[in-house]
């Protein structure tokens, strides 16, 4: 402690002591005690939503932060978020996960990405990088060319087995390196 601090430290004990009694200094002295504070991980503090209601969490690699991510997603697009992560996860089951750009993103090792959505106010926008290549096309056109989306509204109907065939294809072909 330098002189500074422990001197300032020493007046304010001093001020206390005399306004209040002695028993409030070693309440005093107790509390100025440096305090280990609790790590923040993903799950600590709620997400913050940005504009459209899209979580804003943390670029980051692995499990946790997607799985923050979709936790984080208002609503119903968090049932919509838990079941693309579930169905890319059965269907690969060496999937490599990471949130980049406010979006988790989905890939092969020495492949690249191949599939990420992202939450927009009244959907949620798959999107395949290499969907073009796919059969048949995804519906979502994009100003990349090879790009294309899927859009899932509040009351549409999740097609599993399509879903599952264009992960399939997408694995096979070489994905997106940003």
């Amino acid at each position: 402690m330098s002189k500074r601090t422990a001197k300032s430290r020493a007046r304010q004990v001093k001020k206390i002591s005399t306004r209040r009694g002695k028993s409030s200094v070693s309440k005093v002295v107790r509390s100025s005690a440096p305090r280990k504070r609790p790590r923040a991980t993903a799950t600590s503090k709620p997400a913050k939503l940005l504009t459209g209601g899209n979580p804003q969490i943390a670029k980051a690699v692995g499990e946790a932060p997607v799985l923050a991510y979709i936790a984080a997603m208002p609503g119903w697009k968090s049932e919509v978020g838990r079941r693309l992560d579930a169905l890319v996860t059965r269907t690969v089951p060496y999937v490599q996960r990471a949130v980049k750009w406010n979006a988790p993103f989905y890939g092969v090792a020495g492949h690249g990405w191949f599939l990420s959505f992202y939450t927009f106010t009244h959907y949620v926008k798959v999107t395949f990088f290499r969907g073009r290549s796919l059969r048949p096309i995804p519906p979502g056109e994009s100003k990349p060319k090879e790009v294309r989306y899927l859009v899932i509204r509040e009351n549409d109907v999740l097609d599993e087995a399509q879903m599952k065939e264009w992960i399939e294809q997408a694995i096979a072909l070489p994905g997106w390196e940003p």
